[in-house]
């Protein structure tokens, strides 16, 4: 088999219950899904369809004793699920998670050097202190952020959402992953700064062939990174597919009404608005 046809992910009937003060809720109800290497898979869908919570999930990240997990997850072919302990072997070593909310992630009383440094600490190949300063410049570097040596010493409310998002992506590439699980990482950003941290991701999926799992609310985000695309409903797949196939020829009315919620400019009226207060 091919490094490209090699799954990095396989996940098989996984489904995650919820324990509520109204009793059990299945939140993710038997998805399946595959990640080859160098690939990007999507799940997308509305707030409340179980997508974060499938990713998640899956990185055992969820309450315990407030989530039950079943089915098979197996990264580069152990399943997490059967050995939980596992999962500790992967995380920080080779599998990595792009929060959200880049304000909420970062610890507000420490600064971006130390931060970054304790990242690279746990993936466990550097332990220098200069060795550590070395690989925090050069991963800030990477995600394109300037004057590194200032940012460094910075606390997060010193740097802007985007800049914040980036030490965030560094943080993940710490580990050097083969797997980077990037839940909403644009949602609390602007639209012009969401382009660049997408353009970023692909940037680097295609220097060291990194495979990501993007989870998103997002069509115009799916379209644009994507090779296959699961659309989320009440926490099952209803559709999935080629991210061309989804976009341009959705089979499912719920696909459907999700790209219909897309804005679209319309027709440029060229008509000179009247001055206000004229009759």
């Amino acid at each position: 088999m091919s490094e490209q046809n090699t799954a990095v992910l396989e996940v098989s009937d996984f489904s995650v219950e919820l324990m509520t003060d109204n009793g059990v809720f299945k939140a993710v109800k038997n998805v399946n899904f595959r990640i080859g290497h160098g690939e990007t898979v999507t799940i997308i869908g509305e707030s409340g369809s179980g997508k974060s919570t499938t990713a998640m999930g899956l990185l055992q990240l969820l309450p315990r004793g407030l989530a039950a997990l079943s089915g098979q997850v197996r990264i580069k072919g152990e399943d997490v699920l059967a050995n939980p302990k596992a999962i500790a072997k992967f995380r920080g070593r080779g599998l990595a998670l792009i929060p959200q909310d880049p304000m909420t992630a970062l610890n507000p009383v420490a600064t971006i050097g130390s931060q970054l440094r304790e990242a690279i600490k746990v993936a466990g190949r550097i332990t220098g202190k200069q060795e550590l300063h070395s690989k925090a410049v050069q991963l800030l570097e990477q995600v394109r952020i300037p004057l590194v040596e200032e940012q460094l010493k910075k606390f997060p409310h010193q740097l802007s959402g985007g800049m914040l998002q980036r030490v965030l992506i560094a943080i993940a590439l710490a580990s050097e992953p083969e797997l980077l699980v990037a839940d909403e990482p644009t949602s609390a950003l602007d639209v012009t700064v969401q382009a660049g941290i997408l353009d970023l991701l692909l940037e680097l999926q295609q220097r060291s062939g990194i495979s990501i799992l993007m989870i998103t609310h997002d069509i115009g985000v799916a379209r644009l990174v994507s090779d296959t695309i699961h659309v989320m409903s009440s926490g099952k797949f209803v559709e999935s597919g080629p991210a061309a196939q989804i976009v341009d020829a959705p089979e499912q009315d719920y696909t459907r009404k999700l790209l219909a919620a897309v804005p679209r400019l319309g027709t440029w009226d060229e008509t000179p608005m009247a001055p206000k207060g004229a009759s």
